[in-house]
């Protein structure tokens, strides 16, 4: 296998994961939702609260999808995958939970996936931020240095 079908065969399985992680929320499962992750996963919520490996994250997603999260899909947007070997990968996405079409993708998540022995490649961490558009336009035009490359270049 070459390099290049050997990226798109990992990009493929990546983005598989992250679309199973996305249909078991858009279910309300959390079991199937909480499987996606490792057993010793980080998933650090936008409110900063911490759930910790697959089991809490799934038992602790069903309470919210019973509840608050109740009838929310989860929208994501893959904007850059980055592998470090062939078992481990940066994903940074933009997303949104909301329970039409949101106009805007308004939160920032960084995903750690790594490739597991028994279970193929599942996800170790997950950090989410809302994102802060205004006060990022304003350190950028306050300080241009703040400014990131743009994507791709």
């Amino acid at each position: 296998m070459n390099t290049e079908t050997t990226a798109t065969a990992e990009t493929t399985e990546i983005r598989a994961l992250l679309d199973r992680a996305r249909a078991a929320w858009n279910r309300g499962d959390g079991t199937a939702y909480g499987d996606c992750f490792t057993d010793d996963a980080s998933d650090v919520t936008f409110t900063g609260t911490v759930y910790r490996g697959g089991q809490e994250i799934g038992r602790a997603h069903q309470a919210l999808f019973d509840t608050f999260l109740k009838g929310t899909e989860l929208h994501l947007d893959v904007r850059d995958i980055r592998t470090h070997g062939p078992d481990t990968a940066v994903v940074v996405t933009r997303g949104e939970v909301s329970r039409k079409p949101p106009r805007r993708l308004g939160k920032i998540a960084t995903y750690t996936l790594v490739r597991t022995d028994r279970r193929g490649r599942r996800i170790a961490a997950v950090q989410k931020t809302r994102r802060k558009g205004l006060l990022e336009a304003v350190s950028f035009r306050l300080q241009p240095a703040t400014r990131p490359a743009p994507a791709g270049g």
